[in-house]
C-alpha cells in the first residue's frame, strides 16, 4: 500500500493542475483538502483518496500533455492566481486546458516563455535551470563601454541577494544594445546586474530558451515542435516522457 502513496505536490502537478513550487504555496494556504480535511505540508495522498483545490475536485490525468512556446507582452504578469492580478498569463492566452509557466519573466520584460500542464517537466526544467542557457536582447539608456560588458560577463555581486552572478556571455549589438546568455535565474538578475553598474534597463526580450527559440510575433503562441521537444527532453536527461507534441501553426488568443 505504500507504495501507491504520493506527495500531495507531486499528485497535483501529475494531475497537471501546477508545478510542485506552486503545489506547496496552495497547499500552505489551506487552499487544498484531502477527504475534507486540510492536510499538513508533505502529506501523502492515496489512491481512494478525494483531493480538492478550492473545493474543486482533481483528478488523475487522462489525456496528454500540453507544451507552449508564448511571446509574452510587456504588462503581463506570470501568475496561475487569476484572483490576484488581473493581467495573469492565464487569462491573457485563454488557452482551453488549464495550463502554468515554467518560471517566470518580469513583468516590464517580454519575450519567450514556456508554458504546460505537465508539472513533472516544469521540476525538471526548473531543478537543471543553473546549466541551461537562457538567452536575453537588453537595451540600456547610455552608450555600452567595454568595461560594462566585461563586468556583466565575469559576475556581479547583487547585494540584495547575497549572491554574485555566474560569468556568462555578453556581446555589444550596438551603442545602447547588448546580448546576454545566462545559466542562472535570479530575481530581476539582469536589471539589478545593470543597476550596479549605473545602466537603467530599458527593454528586455528574451529569444531563448535552451534550444527553444522565439519565432512567434507579440501575444502569440504555439505548441513545442517535435524536434524541440525531443531535444528539450536529451537536454533535462532524467526526463521519462515519451509524448511527442504535433506541430501546430501559431494561434490567436
Amino acid at each position: 500500500m505504500s507504495n501507491d502513496l504520493k506527495r500531495l505536490n507531486k499528485y497535483l502537478s501529475e494531475a497537471g493542475y501546477c508545478s510542485r513550487r506552486e503545489a506547496d504555496r496552495l497547499i500552505d494556504a489551506g487552499r487544498v483538502t484531502i477527504n475534507d480535511v486540510v492536510p499538513e505540508m508533505g502529506t501523502k495522498v492515496a489512491p481512494d483518496d478525494v483531493v480538492k483545490v478550492d473545493g474543486d475536485v482533481i483528478g488523475q490525468r487522462k489525456q496528454d500533455f500540453v507544451y507552449l512556446a508564448f511571446n509574452k507582452p510587456v504588462g503581463i504578469v506570470c501568475t496561475t492566481d487569476t484572483r490576484v492580478e488581473k493581467d495573469n498569463i492565464i487569462d491573457y492566452i485563454n488557452y482551453p486546458k488549464r495550463i502554468f509557466p515554467i518560471g517566470r519573466l518580469d513583468k516590464p520584460s517580454e519575450g519567450l516563455i514556456l508554458l504546460t500542464d505537465d508539472g513533472d517537466i516544469v521540476n525538471k526544467i526548473l531543478r537543471a535551470s543553473n546549466n541551461h542557457e537562457k538567452e536575453y536582447i537588453v537595451a540600456v539608456d547610455k552608450p555600452i563601454s567595454q568595461t560594462f560588458i566585461q563586468r556583466m560577463a565575469g559576475g556581479i555581486y547583487i547585494e540584495e541577494l547575497k549572491q554574485r552572478t555566474k560569468k556568462c556571455v555578453v556581446k555589444k549589438i550596438d551603442k545602447h544594445t547588448f546580448s546576454i546568455i545566462l545559466t542562472q535565474g535570479l530575481n530581476r538578475q539582469i536589471r539589478r546586474m545593470c543597476e550596479y553598474l549605473n545602466y537603467e534597463v530599458q527593454t528586455l526580450k528574451r529569444v531563448r530558451i535552451m534550444n527553444i527559440k522565439l519565432d512567434i510575433p507579440i501575444g502569440k503562441y504555439r505548441e513545442l515542435t517535435k524536434e524541440e521537444f525531443k531535444t528539450l527532453s536529451e537536454l533535462i536527461s532524467d526526463s521519462k516522457k515519451t509524448f511527442q507534441p504535433n506541430q501546430r501553426r501559431t494561434r490567436k488568443n
